[in-house]
């Protein structure tokens, strides 16, 4: 038990870089889909307990996703200019030590969705396999994006039910289109940093598959993404102070493609980042729209 313990308390430093603990976007971007779907499921604040469980297991979750995105990516992170640095690349952690925190993560996730409600547990099943399945669809197609989205999007359907207690509506489904499309769009921009180490070692990815369509393709997407949140306003009868959000994301997707527009590696990681302020800006006109129906 002694040695465990000293074997944990040394390799820590490298489990908090597998989980990406310093560089938190990822959960910012599984964070705000899901506090939209628990303000919509609760008009307006959710249940304290509820929102501190989302919060907890999103950052869980997302730090589960990193370690087994590097422990499918152990082979061909040290090829890549952004991932040589990563603990697997630098044989900084085992295999064993990668797949035991994995578990270990995903149990603590789990044990919080017990808090819920059945519903809400057997959708979290769902989030475990999207979390496990994505990291080895890159070698398979060029639509590794679409299958994160559908992870990053699988908060909303669990917020529903969780706070409700019941299936969620219709219009949640739209939500998790909305958020789908959005993913993939900025997840572009991600996989645009890395597209000449990809294309080297035989990595898909929709920044592959788009080409030099790539701009004109992710700003589609982000047109769609617009439309799909008008959309959904009116089935949740918001007010203007929601469609001020949607139009001040709206801001932000333009400026994003002007950020792309000549492909330079460290704008279209900086367009990638400034998602972060997307998901925000969504979250206050929606939070606003309820705390003002008060």
């Amino acid at each position: 038990m002694n040695a465990l313990l000293q074997h944990i308390k040394k390799q820590t430093p490298q489990y908090l870089a597998l989980m990406r603990v310093d560089r938190p976007i990822g959960t910012y971007l599984v964070l705000w889909p899901t506090l939209w779907a628990l303000w919509f499921a609760a008009k307006g604040l959710p249940d304290w307990h509820i929102l501190i469980i989302f919060v907890l297991g999103t950052f869980l979750m997302r730090s589960a996703g990193c370690v087994i995105n590097d422990f499918a990516d152990r082979k061909i992170d040290a090829h890549v200019s952004r991932t040589k640095q990563r603990p697997f690349a630098t044989g900084a952690v085992s295999e064993k030590d990668a797949l035991l925190l994995f578990a270990v993560l995903c149990l603590l996730a789990f044990v919080l969705v017990l808090f819920t409600n059945l519903l809400t547990v057997l959708f979290a099943f769902g989030a475990v396999a999207l979390a496990a399945t994505y990291p080895f669809m890159k070698r398979y197609t060029h639509l590794p994006q679409l299958v994160l989205g559908a992870a990053f999007a699988w908060g909303i359907p669990m917020a529903f039910t969780a706070q409700t207690g019941e299936l969620p509506p219709p219009a949640a489904w739209l939500l998790y289109i909305g958020v789908l499309i959005w993913t993939v769009a900025y997840d572009t921009f991600y996989a645009m940093v890395d597209r000449e180490d990809d294309l080297k070692i035989g990595v898909k990815s929709t920044a592959i598959l788009f080409g030099d369509d790539d701009k004109v393709i992710t700003a589609m997407l982000q047109f769609c993404v617009v439309v799909v949140m008008l959309m959904a306003g009116p089935r949740f009868d918001m007010s203007f102070i929601y469609y001020a959000g949607i139009i001040a994301a709206s801001g932000l997707f333009i400026y994003q493609q002007q950020l792309i527009r000549y492909r330079q590696t460290e704008k279209c990681f900086k367009a990638f980042l400034n998602n972060n302020w997307v998901g925000a800006v969504i979250f206050v006109g929606i939070a606003l729209h309820f705390l003002m129906e008060t």
